[in-house]
């Protein structure tokens, strides 16, 4: 498991090959960070659906009113929930979009970030300054790109459960 420097800052996502850590970016983005971590505190993103896997690119996932697979699902509709909490504003940066890091998902509009996210398979600079950056992988990477692929998946994988550190005994 890698080194976690800053619990409260650090997201634990069980996939079904193993841990993901990442490592958020409060100074960049904390709206972003603050939502995500309200999120996982709740539970919302336990058992959520990888509802967009595309090769080569990345695996989204994060749609909590629809990506439930144990509550409500339907794979149909994943993409285009989001929780019950108001959309955010963009918080772009210079952190690229690099391998492993998270992006945050949004219709056109640059403010319609929600619950959605992305995590980056491969170094995707055509996105640099048009989707938040909000965290980098920072171990486990390989259980990522084990995520079964699809548009949507016709087997999705789940995130089991995603925990912040501090909160994890």
């Amino acid at each position: 498991m890698a080194e976690i420097k800053d619990p409260e800052n650090t997201i634990l996502m069980e996939l079904k090959g193993g841990t993901v850590t990442i490592q958020l970016l409060p100074d960049v983005a904390p709206a972003h960070v603050e939502r995500m971590k309200e999120l996982a505190r709740a539970g919302e993103y336990d058992n959520v659906a990888f509802h967009r896997v595309i090769d080569g690119f990345m695996a989204q996932t994060g749609d909590v009113q629809h990506g439930d697979m144990e509550d409500g699902f339907n794979i149909r509709m994943a993409g285009t929930g989001g929780s019950d909490k108001p959309d955010l504003p963009a918080e772009f940066s210079k952190i690229p979009h690099a391998r492993g890091s998270l992006g945050a998902a949004r219709s056109a509009n640059p403010n319609s970030a929600n619950s959605q996210f992305f995590i980056n398979f491969k170094d995707n600079d055509f996105l640099n300054g048009q989707y938040t950056v909000y965290g980098q992988v920072v171990g486990g990477m390989e259980h990522v790109d084990a995520i079964t692929r699809g548009e949507p998946p016709a087997e999705p994988d789940r995130m089991i459960s995603v925990k912040v550190a501090a909160d994890v005994a």
